[in-house]
């Protein structure tokens, strides 16, 4: 595995934005060959974040000790560092809309981080009723959702660390953590 993912980060990190674009063209299409079910995705959102400057962790696996007897692991798709925000980030490569479980496993993996980070999910296929409902409610924990209408745009205007500060804004401001970057309503 350990060598896929080293592969899948030199692959992603040759990519320009123009070359970006193009591979999410054929993500979308499903025609994105020699990536494992989901792992496109996640590098995508992270490449995007890495060419406007965030400093970047990639997909990896942590330790979470929860008790004496030993411990589990988490797989994180990634971390971001930027404009002082630090992020761990959820990426969703579905058509269709994501459902209450990446909630309440981001929830969990906040809590035990300072209360300062923020989760930022990415979901190409939208999120369903109960999501945008629930998001509301995870305080003190922030997350930011991402459709895949706002990862293409952010794409195609490369302004994907811009979103990422208008909606942590707009969560400070308002107290939601659904806000659509594809309108500006400040």
């Amino acid at each position: 595995m350990v060598g896929n993912e080293d592969a899948y980060k030199s692959r992603i990190r040759a990519m320009n934005w123009a070359r970006l674009r193009a591979f999410h063209e054929r993500l979308v299409e499903g025609r994105l060959e020699g990536w494992e079910p989901g792992k496109a995705f996640e590098y995508l959102v992270l490449r995007a974040f890495d060419l406007e400057g965030a400093t970047v962790k990639w997909p990896y696996i942590t330790a979470v000790s929860l008790s004496e007897s030993g411990g589990e692991t988490e797989q994180i798709d990634g971390a971001i560092y930027v404009d002082g925000l630090a992020c761990i980030v959820e990426a969703k490569d579905t058509a269709d809309t994501v459902d209450i479980a990446p909630i309440a496993k981001m929830r969990n993996q906040l809590l035990r981080r300072p209360s300062s980070a923020v989760g930022l999910i990415f979901s190409r296929g939208g999120f369903s009723r109960p999501v945008t409902t629930l998001v509301k409610f995870v305080a003190p924990q922030t997350i930011l959702l991402w459709t895949g209408d706002e990862v293409a745009h952010a794409l195609k205007h490369r302004t994907f660390r811009e979103g990422l500060n208008t909606k942590y804004r707009r969560s400070v401001e308002q107290g939601l953590g659904l806000h659509d970057v594809l309108e500006d309503n400040t």
